[in-house]
């Protein structure tokens, strides 16, 4: 099967000496491991990326680390990703980069080096060290959070603070001889733009192929959403659990080709790689990273051939010389139970019955002079199924309250209420009962880069890495594309769902969100810009919506990024929402009406992907 697929590269050029092969093994803490094998097996890889982090897992791993000073890294990385898989790494010469160090990469390394002195091999492990910033908590008090512009947290309450680092060391360690690097906290997109800085000799002022590195990263960074995972069209993905993940070919010039092992299900396409370009970014022509300003606005995706989809187009400028910093801190306990509610008026059966527990606790609460909840979360899911004659819902009902004893009083109470119910409740049992949990909180700063002390070690030697001085030119960030406009007067005009006329995949930065619109047809996108409005946004997401709304043009794909802020309930493992990520908005903004003219419909080629 390969070799039919290495015919048809080398026919069509996409395999060259000097191209760098990297696969995408992991998408977040959790993810299948078995992405490590399958991506092995791909001819002429030459870097294996796993990407574990994101603002919920860093707050996840500070409290592990809390609990156990040897914890707080991503432990599966080494004992499923790669225990079983290092004799193949080790024979096929290929290096792998992994940000799975977390709140701990030391900690991670020892694990990783035991397990290749056991297997017998003759690896060379490098750690990036110098995110890590808790030890100077207290020169950090007069900052702000830079979305809402709240206080730095107390300094007894704060789980981690870490900066967001780059490729440039990640690179050095792989110039020292390394196969293996660990991190913590860095761009996610930097493991991917550190293999093609050491494997192309790229500079700190190479800026538009930095860019075009980081895009690369960017499209591997979440595992098979490049390749049909969170696909707007799932269906075309074919079997999902033999899904491919995905590799990015890499030439110098900074041209990029996206595939997927031969043999594996998915699919690669302008629609299914479009999806991933806008996943969780904000302003399209300014992406900050560590190591470069990109621009995505006029990325071109087309297809080269089954599977295989080419970009370019990638422009960068300058980074700003700030790195991003975050930090997690303890703020109060949160806890919330889901029942289920059948027949008649099941919602007005689940708000009454939720409603009787929360009154029962405000009146214990106020009785022994305790403060209200701090947030109060009820959302019902469902509807009436197929050939039902009433409606069968899900209600979730969650607080958070600075006191765990509130959160634990409310709990009891609400299972306590379940005799004096509407009828129609029912539970799964046997999971056991609900606890308060801490609630691990957000808090984001900007701070100069060189104040970060960047270090790198191989085989537990510091290889004295000394960073570039950054680049800073004052380039002004160029116009923003107009949006395209629609012509309304004189055309009869249809209604369609979005789903109809575009693609779209959502995501979170913090307490924000993001969602990405991508035309079936470039004739489609005016009307669909002009029916996206900030004002139908908002109707779509209201009540949650706190924020303001920006939207953005993308020409090279016939796109708009959408951005909605203070949207999420605080975001993380703050949030008491049921999407606390917002990963389910885009179905929400598909399932909007569209006008467009009909005669548009019948003229273009509608849902070709």
């Amino acid at each position: 099967m390969f070799g039919l697929l290495f015919t048809v590269l080398v026919r069509e050029n996409i395999l060259a000496q000097d191209r760098l092969i990297i696969g995408g093994a992991s998408g977040f803490w959790g993810e299948a491991p078995h992405a490590t094998g399958q991506l092995l097996t791909f001819e002429g890889l030459d870097f294996l990326v796993h990407d574990y982090l994101a603002e919920i897992t860093m707050s996840i791993m500070a409290r592990a680390r809390m609990k156990d000073p040897s914890l707080g890294y991503a432990v599966d990385f080494v004992t499923d990703a790669i225990a079983g898989n290092l004799a193949a790494i080790a024979a096929k010469g290929v290096r792998v980069l992994s940000n799975a160090g977390g709140v701990n990469p030391g900690a991670c390394a020892d694990a990783l080096c035991k397990v290749i002195e056991k297997a017998g091999l003759d690896l060379k492990v490098a750690v990036v060290t110098g995110d890590d910033l808790i030890d100077r908590a207290g020169d950090f008090a007069p900052c702000k959070e830079m979305f809402d512009g709240s206080p730095f947290p107390q300094a007894d309450k704060i789980a981690s603070i870490n900066a967001y680092l780059g490729a440039f060391p990640m690179a050095a360690a792989l110039n020292a001889g390394a196969d293996i690097v660990i991190t913590g906290r860095c761009a996610d997109s930097a493991l991917a733009l550190a293999a093609a800085i050491h494997h192309f000799g790229w500079t700190h002022r190479d800026f538009d192929l930095l860019a075009a590195g980081s895009l690369a990263g960017h499209l591997l960074e979440c595992g098979p959403q490049s390749t049909g995972g969170n696909f707007t069209d799932w269906e075309k993905a074919g079997n999902l659990a033999e899904i491919g993940y995905p590799v990015a070919m890499i030439d110098p010039d900074g041209s990029i080709i996206i595939t997927k092992p031969p043999g594996t299900s998915g699919i690669v396409s302008p629609a299914s790689v479009g999806e991933q370009l806008l996943y969780e970014i904000g302003d399209p022509k300014a992406y900050h990273l560590p190591d470069v300003i990109a621009d995505f606005s006029d990325v071109s995706v087309s297809q080269l051939t089954d599977n295989c989809v080419q970009i370019s187009g990638a422009r960068g400028r300058p980074p700003s010389g700030k790195l991003k910093v975050s930090v997690t801190f303890m703020d109060g306990y949160r806890a919330g139970l889901v029942f289920q509610f059948n027949g008649r008026d099941a919602r007005g059966k689940a708000q009454a019955f939720v409603d009787a527990a929360l009154e029962r606790t405000r009146r214990t609460l106020a009785t022994i002079g305790a403060a209200d909840f701090d947030d109060v979360c009820i959302e019902c899911f469902g509807g009436v199924p197929v050939g039902a004659r009433h409606e069968e819902i899900s209600v979730k009902a969650a607080v958070r309250h600075c006191d765990a004893r509130a959160v634990g009083l409310f709990l009891k109470e609400l299972v306590g209420t379940a005799l004096a119910t509407p009828p129609g409740l029912h539970f799964f049992t046997g999971g056991g009962r609900a606890r308060p949990s801490p609630v691990v909180r957000l808090f984001s700063m900007l701070i100069d880069a060189h104040e970060v002390p960047v270090a790198v070690s191989l085989n537990e030697r510091d290889i004295g890495y000394d960073a570039a001085p950054t680049v800073l030119v004052d380039v002004h960030a160029p116009e923003p594309p107009i949006p395209p406009e629609a012509i309304v007067a004189g055309q009869p005009l249809v209604v369609r769902t979005l789903e109809d006329l575009a693609w779209a995949r959502s995501g979170d930065k913090g307490n924000d969100a993001n969602i990405g619109v991508i035309a079936r047809d470039p004739a489609y996108l005016p009307w669909i810009w002009r029916a996206l409005d900030e004002q139908t946004i908002a109707a779509a997401f209201a009540p949650n919506l706190r924020g303001s709304i920006e939207r953005y043009y993308l020409p090279g794909i016939h796109g708009m990024n959408i951005v909605l802020h203070a949207v999420l309930g605080g975001g993380g493992v703050m949030s008491l929402l049921n999407d606390a990520q917002g990963k389910a908005f885009a179905q929400t903004l598909l399932s909007l009406p569209v006008e467009l003219p009909e005669a548009l419909l019948s003229n273009t080629n509608k849902g070709n992907c």
